[in-house]
């Protein structure tokens, strides 16, 4: 068999969050929208750290090497790791300091610091300590051999270098809270002539701490910040009861150990060290940065209302079929219906739960959670649906890393309305998206389904690319009924799958046997090809078949948005497999599989990527297209994307993240692109209705 190459997972990764630095650095994209992609960069380094490298450091810590990262030692990937960061880190700061706050200043948007503050700015300032951020700061100084202040995960800390003002003029260090927590990161000062004149809340403390500390001659300031290892690490999840593990082990992630601590390039050596030791750091721990952290809080960046500097509005589209229909229900049993988002408006889906909370023939509603929005019209009809007398059952998944909190207290909520909520399995997570609705027409039964990529979340739905169908296809709404029967009773289906695939039944040998099918079309010179779309590509055993299938002549296009252990392109290995990537305004968030499969154009929407722990530890649903209109559209939206040759990015052994440019002498931006192409289908629809 074939040693083929494979990029290491986290190496992948920061290979996709490099893509997302590229925005900010697109001087095509209006200013707010590059600072946006600078918040989504940090956002995610943030959340790599309190994951990915908490367990390679936990890795480091035994010394153990693991077969997931290809056998390399977790001393080299740390190494390595820290080195693509640091590159990037330089690269981020580059981007703010030479192009974004050059940008922001011919706007008349003025980011000062503190030595470019007037004496009005000054006094603007010191009125605003006392007033809002005195309360906050808490500043400590770091005596050796004393009990050592507690890091808040997360929080922004200044280290103060000073020295003593009388006496034995010693060297002395402290530090101080920057209370990010409590107050806006960014502050106006006052402005004049049309100016917007901005501090941060960093550079206030900064002016500050000469009043924190009387005695002592402040020498220089400089940030920090600790990210703490963010896993709850249940040691057993088949014994005992494990909701009240997962919320014993939550009130514990904020004093979990250090996976991170970030510090500024230009901090002296001899603070670094005294921190270092202070904190109980090794130096696998540290890693440097600019003079600013959390930059994810340029999310909260102002914008006076300048909406020039904003995208231009795209807003949701409306899916008539079903918003205006006189009888939705009857709407979803003459055909499928295919929604785009955020193309679409996700009204469709929201209807969906609050119609049949009202229906007098709905006896049951069930859905599956994985991540729920603070404000929820869906959760509301689901408990309206309760008082009017429907049996309602949420499946909701407790383990969805960093929402687990948000979901306990759904949970909890639904389950006073009387909501019948089922949660997590021990060893797997619940990742299907999911809503089954039955009605009671005319003595018979009969099955409503939404079956999606994305999860039934109103707020992401805005800004995440996903694809959602509406369905009263008894191939699919009988096989959907018995999932959510396998949810609530953990009882095994008696019948098995014909028609979807599901984790933890037939899901991974499902995608195989498509996979071999086209080998083995190509082995008998017969035309063979796939388009494989999704978040990340990473299972080694589904990686080696698609080597093979590209060694058999299988063409193969892959839309991957973020982690590719594969590599498209190599001479001798995947001539035959093209790899893009496109980060653009929106998350491409979808899955879609496309097998030619002897010219039938199988088509599949998923909630799978080819992860392991997708393939093997969740249960997840990826279903078929029967529809040929819908099959047809969505194919035309793979294709749409494919030739991307503006936001398209080649996936590389290189990582180099060079733009695609072939395809049409035309610029075709495949986001704008598919709205047009949704919006253009709307207009025609609206013709035919009218004549």
């Amino acid at each position: 068999m074939k040693d083929y190459p494979a990029i290491p997972r986290d190496i992948s990764w920061l290979a996709f969050n490099h893509r997302v630095l590229q925005e900010a650095k697109d001087e095509s994209l209006p200013l707010f929208e590059r600072i946006k992609f600078l918040a989504i960069y940090s956002s995610n380094l943030d959340e790599f750290f309190r994951v990915r490298m908490a367990n390679h450091r936990n890795l480091l810590r035994v010394n153990k090497k693991t077969k997931r990262e290809l056998d390399i030692s977790p001393k080299q990937t740390v190494r390595t790791i820290q080195r693509i960061v640091n590159r990037q880190q330089e690269e981020f700061s580059r981007i703010f300091e030479k192009k974004i706050i050059p940008q922001l200043a011919k706007h008349k948007i003025v980011l000062k610091r503190r030595l470019d503050m007037t004496e009005e700015d000054q006094e603007y300032v010191r009125n605003y300590f006392r007033e809002y951020m005195l309360p906050y700061v808490q500043p400590v100084l770091l005596i050796k051999d004393m009990v050592r202040p507690f890091l808040n995960n997360a929080q922004l800390y200044l280290s103060i270098l000073m020295h003593e003002k009388e006496g034995k003029n010693r060297e002395a260090y402290a530090i101080v809270k920057i209370p990010s927590d409590h107050l806006p990161r960014f502050i106006e000062l006052p402005s004049t002539d049309g100016e917007h004149n901005l501090i941060m809340l960093d550079d206030i403390v900064r002016h500050s701490v000469s009043w924190m500390f009387p005695g002592y001659e402040i020498e220089d300031t400089f940030s920090i910040k600790l990210t703490r290892d963010a896993e709850l690490y249940i040691d057993d999840e088949f014994s005992g009861d494990l909701l009240a593990k997962i919320k014993s082990s939550l009130n514990r992630r904020h004093v979990g150990p250090a996976s991170r601590f970030v510090y500024d390039r230009t901090m002296p050596d001899s603070l670094r060290e005294y921190l270092q030791e202070t904190f109980e750091l090794d130096r696998y721990d540290i890693l440097t940065e600019g003079r600013y952290h959390n930059n994810f809080d340029f999310f909260g960046f102002p914008t006076f209302g300048m909406t020039k500097l904003l995208n231009p509005p795209q807003p949701p589209l409306p899916y008539p079929a079903l918003q205006e229909a006189e009888d939705y229900w009857a709407s979803i049993r003459e055909r499928d219906h295919l929604l785009v988002y955020p193309y679409h408006q996700y009204e469709s889906v929201v209807l969906f739960f609050e119609r049949a909370a009202e229906d007098p023939l709905v006896s049951h509603i069930k859905i599956v959670q994985y991540r729920v929005a603070r404000k929820s019209r869906i959760m509301q009809a689901l408990m309206r649906a309760v008082r009017l007398g429907k049996q309602v059952s949420v499946f909701i998944e407790v383990k969805a890393r960093f929402d687990e909190e948000a979901n306990l207290r759904w949970g909890e909520k639904l389950e006073e309305a009387g909501v019948h909520v089922h949660y997590s399995f021990p060893g797997v997570k619940v990742h299907s998206k999911l809503a089954l609705v039955r009605r009671v027409e005319n003595g018979e039964e009969q099955l409503y389904n939404y079956l999606s990529t994305g999860n039934f979340h109103e707020d992401t739905a805005k800004v995440y690319s996903d694809f959602g169908l509406f369905t009263a296809d008894e191939r699919l709404t009988s096989e959907v009924a018995r999932i959510f029967s396998f949810l609530e009773n953990v009882m095994i289906p008696e019948q098995p799958f014909q028609h979807l695939l599901v984790g933890q039944f037939n899901l991974r040998s499902g995608l195989e046997d498509l996979i071999d099918f086209e080998i083995a079309e190509a082995g008998a010179g017969r035309p063979a090809a796939m388009t494989l779309k999704m978040n990340s590509l990473q299972d080694m055993a589904m990686i080696d078949r698609l080597y093979a299938a590209s060694d058999a002549g299988v063409r193969i296009n892959l839309i991957i948005r973020g982690i590719c252990v594969l590599v498209p392109g190599r001479k001798g290995y995947s001539e035959n497999i093209h790899g893009v990537s496109i980060v653009d305004r929106y998350l491409e968030h979808a899955r879609v599989f496309h097998f030619h499969h002897a010219g039938e154009e199988l088509v599949y929407l998923s909630s799978a990527d080819f992860m392991t722990r997708n393939l093997s530890h969740r249960v997840e649903t990826t279903f078929p297209i029967y529809d040929e209109e819908i099959k047809d559209r969505i194919l035309e939206i793979l294709d749409v994307q494919l030739a991307d040759n503006v936001k398209a990015r080649l996936l590389s052994d290189q990582q180099g993240n060079s733009y695609y440019r072939g395809g049409s002498d035309l610029s075709i931006r495949s986001q704008k692109e598919i709205y047009h192409l949704i919006k253009r289908s709307l207009v025609a629809e609206q013709l035919e209705l009218e004549e």
